[in-house]
Order: structure tokens, then C-alpha cells, then sequence
């Protein structure tokens, strides 16, 4: 968007420096410990210096940037023990949205779903991490939105945030999505068969093996 059609001040610029602050964190495009001078993002983003530590403070109760006395913002950078403390959350509120998907995942969501797990086995086959890693994503994400289970889906979409970083390093990681792969298709088996319980711990199992991976 052209600087002179941006929203300089107000609730509206806070919005936009938030969003597009969000996506470049959530991409990779700032990496973690990377200060965030407020006047250039300023500049940047064509707002003013308040809309954009406005969307600082919001984006630190998010979990994404850290505010360091005397020293101004940076992206936050999320340890080894935080990646693990936020991903046994995940297990037990993952493990309640697949519960809830099985009890409730009609014909057409079933099939959403084993067409993501064929794109699955196909990029595991083709070498192909990265794009592995995004329908991974995808898949978490369709489990969260058939679970109806709305507390859950916004308090894991905050979680998730934190994780991006290391997210990307396990899916580079070699043999990774080899292992990763058949816990996911056994999560769409089980979602597919409507089994709550089995759905619950084809969930648990997957986290808890992403909990021991980023423990390696």
C-alpha cells in the first residue's frame, strides 16, 4: 500500500502496523533478537511513532516481542524450555479440538482432511520440508477450526505464534517429517473414523514426540 493511502495515526494505523509487524515475525522476515526501532518502523510503515508502540505493547502480551528496559523492543526469542512448556499447553488443548473434530467432522471435512494427508506423503516422498512443514500447519489448523471449540482455537493460535521459529528448525531437521508423517495420517485416521478418544491420543502421542524432538 502506497505510504500516502496509509492510515497515519489512530486505531486504524495501530491495526496495520500490528498486522504487517505480525506477518514479518510469523514468516521469519525479523529474526529473533532483532531490535525494532520504533521510528523506522515509523517510516517504514507510514504511521506514527505512538501507532507503532502501540502495536509493540500488543505484540508483547502476544508472546512476540520482548520490551527491554532502557533499551527499547525486540523480537522475542523463545528458549528450548519455553518451546517445550508452550508445547505440553498444546498437547492437552490439541488433544480436547481433535476430541471435538471427531465428535463432530462431517463427510466433506473428512475429506479436506485425507487430501491433506495425501499432499503430506507427497512432499515427505519429494524431499520436500518446507512445504511439508506448511501442511502440517494446515492440518492443525482444519483440526482446530472443526472442533468448534473456539476458547481452545484462540488461546492455541497464541501459542502457536511463539513456536514459528522452531517449528521451521524441525521440519529442516533430517528424518523429521519422515517421523512426524505417520503420527499426522494416524490424527486424520482416527479424526475420519469419529473416535473422539483415539483422536485425543493420536494428538497426544504426535506432541509428545514434538516435546522429545525439541528436547534432542
Amino acid at each position: 500500500m502506497p505510504n500516502q493511502a496509509r492510515p497515519g495515526t489512530g486505531e486504524q494505523a495501530k491495526r496495520l502496523a500490528l498486522g504487517q509487524l505480525r506477518e514479518a515475525i510469523l514468516h521469519g522476515e525479523m529474526a529473533p533478537a532483532q531490535r525494532l526501532v520504533e521510528n523506522e518502523l515509523a517510516e517504514q510503515f507510514g504511521v506514527t511513532r505512538a501507532s507503532i508502540r502501540a502495536a509493540l505493547i500488543e505484540l508483547e502480551s502476544q508472546g512476540l516481542v520482548e520490551r527491554i528496559r532502557n533499551r527499547g523492543s525486540r523480537v522475542r526469542v523463545v528458549t528450548v524450555e519455553e518451546a517445550v512448556a508452550i508445547t505440553e499447553c498444546r498437547l492437552v488443548l490439541e488433544g480436547l479440538c481433535a476430541a471435538k473434530a471427531a465428535a463432530a467432522v462431517t463427510d466433506a471435512q473428512v475429506t479436506e482432511l485425507k487430501d491433506l494427508g495425501t499432499s503430506m506423503r507427497k512432499a515427505v516422498a519429494d524431499g520436500e520440508p518446507l512445504t511439508y512443514s506448511e501442511l502440517n500447519h494446515e492440518l492443525h489448523a482444519r483440526i482446530r477450526e472443526f472442533s468448534g471449540q473456539s476458547t481452545a482455537v484462540e488461546l492455541l493460535e497464541r501459542l502457536n505464534a511463539q513456536l514459528v521459529r522452531h517449528r521451521f528448525q524441525l521440519a529442516l531437521r533430517p528424518g523429521r517429517p519422515q517421523q512426524s508423517l505417520n503420527e499426522h495420517l494416524a490424527m486424520i485416521e482416527t479424526i475420519a473414523a469419529r473416535d473422539p478418544q483415539a483422536a485425543e491420543a493420536a494428538v497426544r502421542a504426535h506432541l509428545a514426540g514434538v516435546i522429545e524432538a525439541l528436547r534432542d
